[in-house]
């Protein structure tokens, strides 16, 4: 039998990482976001990659790649507030690499609470994320427009639930 090494086959550049909700998982290490600053409070976490929580399509996890009980559920702030925005500084974009809008995903930190709906977003601290370059940063806005501890059920969705 012959075999020719490399034809046919797709090496993936993986690693295998302990994580706090899933034990050991493998990652594509493409698929990994370096935030040069950490986050804050966690300066020397530099590497995470984001986790599929299986059968919500709402949620994910912020996992650090070097501390399994460091990770953070995060979600789209749109799916809960659908005119969430604010200005990016210049400064902060050349940061992590921002050419264009269409390279950049925005998530925000959930802290998860009993019963559900008691718990909040971080709508005053987003994750704003390169998805060419693969960098992010958790940028602090300075004005008020948005809290640290919004609400996950808004007024809106509170309607829609009685239809």
């Amino acid at each position: 039998m012959h075999l020719e090494l490399g034809k046919g086959v797709v090496f993936l550049d993986t690693q295998k990482i302990q994580t706090k909700y899933f034990g050991e998982t493998t990652i594509d290490k493409h698929e990994l976001f370096t935030f040069a600053s950490g986050l804050p409070g966690f300066a020397e976490e530099t590497s995470f990659v984001i986790l599929d929580l299986p059968g919500n399509q709402l949620f994910h996890v912020l996992q650090s790649v070097n501390t399994p009980d460091l990770a953070f559920v995060i979600t789209n702030p749109h799916q809960f507030y659908p005119n969430y925005s604010f200005e990016l500084e210049d400064h902060v974009a050349q940061q992590i690499d921002i050419e264009q809008e269409a390279d950049t995903a925005v998530a925000v930190i959930v802290t998860l609470k009993e019963p559900f709906e008691k718990s909040t977003l971080n709508l005053k601290a987003p994750l704003i994320l390169n998805t060419r370059s693969r960098l992010g940063k958790q940028h602090i806005l300075q004005d008020d427009t948005w809290f640290v501890k919004a609400p996950v059920t808004t007024p809106e969705m509170s309607e829609t639930e009685g239809d």
